[in-house]
């Protein structure tokens, strides 16, 4: 079995992603290495921010590593908060500040339209690889349901009447745009 270093301190994803992964490969989390740093996530991609902080784990520790960026890009706001979305509504702000904010901003719009978009980024050996992940849904115009986390609450996946907050753990991992990207590198993985 293939062990991995998620960088990450979220331990929501943490669990997701082990539940993911099976039997595939052992996650190994950041302070099961001894990481306590402060990663960087300073670029304006997604794909940019996975990106560094898997070379941090990489560089640091000579560790194979992936790390994960997620966004949730609203047609109506352009995109936004996307790359911003876990600090939407400020650096020190929380997942209810963030949510409050996109409700706000989205009061007297009709389109409600919206996609989570999550990026990896594998370093294997040094190599580097990235896998995509992405589904559409609409936002609520409040909140429904307790699990999850994020803006699980406001989201309705497309084809689903209920949000990712309501969802089954087992059917969210399965539809979910870090579902859909963690498949691939699952896939990767086993092929190599």
């Amino acid at each position: 079995m293939t062990e991995l270093v998620f960088a990450t301190n979220n331990l929501h994803k943490l669990n997701e992603l082990s539940k993911l992964a099976g039997d595939n490969f052992h996650l190994l989390s950041l302070k099961e290495i001894n990481c306590f740093d402060d990663i960087p996530e300073t670029a304006d991609t997604l794909e940019g921010n996975a990106a560094l902080k898997a070379q941090f784990i990489w560089d640091k520790f000579a560790r194979n590593c992936f790390a994960d960026d997620t966004g949730l890009e609203v047609e109506a706001l352009g995109g936004k908060p996307g790359v911003y979305s876990a600090r939407y509504a400020g650096e020190e702000a929380n997942s209810e500040a963030n949510i409050d904010k996109v409700l706000l901003e989205l009061k007297d719009q009709s389109n409600r339209k919206a996609r989570f978009r999550t990026v990896i980024c594998l370093i294997l050996d040094g190599k580097e690889c990235f896998f995509e992940g992405i589904i559409h849904g609409k936002l609520l115009t409040e909140r429904h349901g307790r699990a999850g986390f994020g803006y699980d609450p406001i989201f309705v996946p497309d084809g689903y009447d209920i949000t990712f907050a309501e969802m089954d753990l087992d059917i969210k991992n399965k539809i979910s745009h870090r579902g859909r990207a963690t498949e691939k590198l699952i896939d990767y993985l086993k092929n190599i």
